[in-house]
C-alpha cells in the first residue's frame, strides 16, 4: 500500500443515499466493507465523519438559533453518524473505537492523541466525533487537525464526485477534472476542496488531501495503493 496511515473524512450527506434524511443502512454498510478492506491490507485507518444528514449548525443560524448552540448541536449529529459506522464496522468484526471531544463517557471514549495513536498502532479503526469541540469549526478543520496530531500520511476526502474540476461537474458537462493540482493552484483559482481554515492548515503541515467518489466500490483500496487515476492529488 503507498500511505500506512490515513484519515478518511466522510460528509454526513454521503451517509443519506437516496434518501432526503438521516442514514442509509445500504450505503452505511457498503462504506464499512470498504474500510474493512482498507484495514485488512494492512493501512491504519482514521475518520471523522460530518453530521449534515442530520444537523447543520451554519443552519440553525436561519432558524433563530444562536450560532454558538447550533454547532453544538451539529457536533452532537457527528456522533450519531460516527456511532452508526462504529457499529456497521463492529458486525465485520472490525476493531473500532470512538473518541469524542465532548466528554460523553457513557458511548465513546474522549479524545486523547496518545490513546488515538496506540489504538491505530494494534490495527483498530478510531473514529474522531464531535469535530474540534469547539463552535465555529467544521468537521474539515476537524479532520486536518487530527491528521495532523496522529501523523497520517494523507487525508482522504471521500465525497460523490470523482475528484477536482475546473468547474461544478454536476453543472457543467465541458467542466475537466485534475489529476494533480498543487495547494497553490487551488488557492489561485478558488476551488472549493475543504474550507479555507482546513485547507491552511494541511498546507502549512505539508499533508497532502485526495479526493475523490467514495460511493464506487473498490475505490478506497485504490486510493490507499496509489492508483493516480481515482481522485485527485492535492500536492505540494
Amino acid at each position: 500500500m503507498n500511505y500506512k496511515r490515513i484519515l478518511l473524512k466522510l460528509s454526513g450527506e454521503a451517509l443519506m443515499g437516496e434518501k432526503n434524511f438521516g442514514i442509509d443502512h445500504d450505503r452505511l454498510n457498503m462504506y464499512a466493507q470498504e474500510i474493512k478492506e482498507t484495514v485488512e491490507a494492512g493501512v491504519e485507518v482514521a475518520i471523522v465523519i460530518g453530521g449534515g444528514n442530520i444537523f447543520r449548525g451554519i443552519q440553525a443560524v436561519n432558524g433563530g438559533i444562536e450560532r454558538v448552540q447550533g454547532d453544538y448541536m451539529g457536533m452532537l449529529a457527528t456522533v450519531i453518524n460516527s456511532m452508526a459506522l462504529q457499529s456497521a464496522l463492529e458486525e465485520l468484526n472490525v476493531y473500532t473505537r470512538l473518541q469524542t471531544a465532548i466528554k460523553m463517557e457513557q458511548i465513546a471514549e474522549p479524545y486523547i492523541r496518545r490513546k488515538a495513536v496506540r489504538h491505530l498502532e494494534k490495527g483498530r479503526v478510531v473514529i474522531f466525533g464531535a469535530g474540534t469541540g469547539n463552535p465555529y469549526f467544521t468537521t474539515d478543520t476537524a479532520a486536518s487537525l487530527r491528521a495532523i496530531e496522529i501523523e497520517a500520511d494523507v487525508i482522504l476526502k471521500g465525497t460523490r464526485v470523482d475528484g477536482i474540476y475546473d468547474a461544478d461537474p454536476e453543472r457543467d458537462e465541458t467542466a475537466t477534472k485534475y489529476e494533480k493540482i498543487s495547494f497553490t493552484e487551488v488557492y489561485e483559482k478558488g476551488l472549493n476542496v475543504m474550507d479555507l481554515t482546513a485547507f491552511t492548515l494541511c498546507n502549512e503541515n505539508k499533508l497532502p488531501i485526495i479526493v475523490f467518489d467514495m460511493n464506487k466500490e473498490g475505490n478506497l483500496k485504490k486510493v490507499v495503493a496509489g492508483e493516480t487515476e481515482v481522485g485527485t492529488l492535492v500536492e505540494f
